[in-house]
């Protein structure tokens, strides 16, 4: 298996507390708030990714950052209530849930600068940058080394809540494992997601491992020996599971696991990477910049290609040689667009 050097996230002390820091650079008393989720800013995986990136903007650009933990949506507009009182000249919002929230606030308050993750508005609000990724191209990937890494032929997706950013990774998983099953003439199944039926399995929440445990213990009952968990802290209760069963593996999603959740390093197979942290920077960067003129209502898209998403190295010894070197081949086709990874096939067919 792969041995890593394990690089601990920073350690939370207190749920729903603000952390303040700042530095001495061209950007310093500009003041940056996070809004998370319910999964909560330690969730090791999107809010996470999101308050690194402005851990790393706190250290390189002299920022002043926070955040704000969301127990309940109820929280979303308390939480962002109190940047906007606060006189906080960037309000990040972390996933899809609050989009309504981001937008009402935004629109209220047109000389404060918004950022949304995973959500893009039709039309675009001036003073908010979207921040989406097109995660199906890397979970493309992780679906081809799955259909590789599997023993049983099975293998196994599923979701926290039924939202596009969610179900993205998994119409990419399942066009990957087919696109394997073209290339290899096998017929690996998919459970848990199926993009013809446009349906799969969702737990209902990000929140509860054991929920993540339990569904885990139901694909392996049911000879998946690969899973895929988009559903943040969820999935920590899945690959419990896997690591308890000996004899499967467990893909994570949004960071490398192998880092974030150095625990269950033995048993992870690969992670799809969204790198919220680098366009969470970015934004950051360009909007505090002494000659900003404002976001326009342009969107980011994290794609292979800027590198906005990826996949993280297989573990070692889990698929042939020659099928890590198809995966690059892969990687270029869907960035060359000679292979589609599926999402905008599927919303075509919507």
């Amino acid at each position: 298996m792969r041995k890593r050097v394990s690089i601990g996230l920073v350690a939370i002390l207190l749920a729903s507390l603000v952390l303040n820091a700042c530095g001495g650079g061209a950007a310093s008393g500009y003041k940056v708030g996070m809004v998370t989720d319910m999964g909560g800013v330690d969730d090791k995986s999107f809010n996470a990714s999101g308050w690194k990136g402005i851990e790393d903007a706190i250290k390189e650009l002299g920022i002043e950052g926070s955040y704000l933990e969301s127990q309940q949506q109820t929280d979303y507009a308390t939480n962002i209530t109190q940047y906007v009182n606060q006189g906080t000249n960037l309000i990040i919002t972390v996933g899809y849930m609050l989009a309504d929230d981001t937008a009402n606030f935004a629109k209220a308050n047109p000389d404060i600068n918004f950022a949304i993750v995973d959500f893009a508005y039709d039309p675009p609000i001036d003073n908010v940058r979207a921040l989406t990724f097109a995660t199906d191209q890397a979970s493309f990937l992780a679906g081809y080394a799955a259909a590789a890494a599997t023993k049983t032929g099975k293998v196994a997706c599923f979701g926290g809540i039924n939202i596009p950013s969610v179900s993205i990774f998994m119409v990419g998983y399942e066009a990957g494992v087919k696109y394997y099953n073209a290339q290899h003439g096998t017929d690996v199944q998919v459970l848990g997601w199926s993009t013809a039926a446009n349906n799969g399995v969702f737990v209902g929440n990000f929140e509860s491992t054991d929920d993540g445990r339990r569904t885990g213990e139901e694909f392996l009952a049911e000879g998946a020996d690969v899973i895929m968990a988009v559903a943040g802290p969820v999935g920590q209760g899945t690959a419990e599971a896997v690591q308890v069963a000996g004899n499967a593996w467990f893909i994570g999603v949004d960071q490398d696991w192998t880092l974030t959740a150095p625990k269950y390093t033995d048993v992870i197979l690969t992670s799809v990477l969204k790198n919220i942290d680098v366009a969470v920077f970015d934004t950051i960067k360009l909007a505090s910049a002494k000659d900003f003129a404002g976001f326009g209502g342009e969107s980011y898209v994290g794609t292979l290609a800027n590198d906005g998403v990826g996949l993280a190295d297989v573990a070692d010894g889990a698929i042939p040689s020659e099928i890590v070197d198809e995966l690059e081949d892969v990687r270029k086709g869907i960035i060359d667009g000679t292979i589609d990874s599926g999402w905008e096939t599927y919303l075509s067919g919507l």
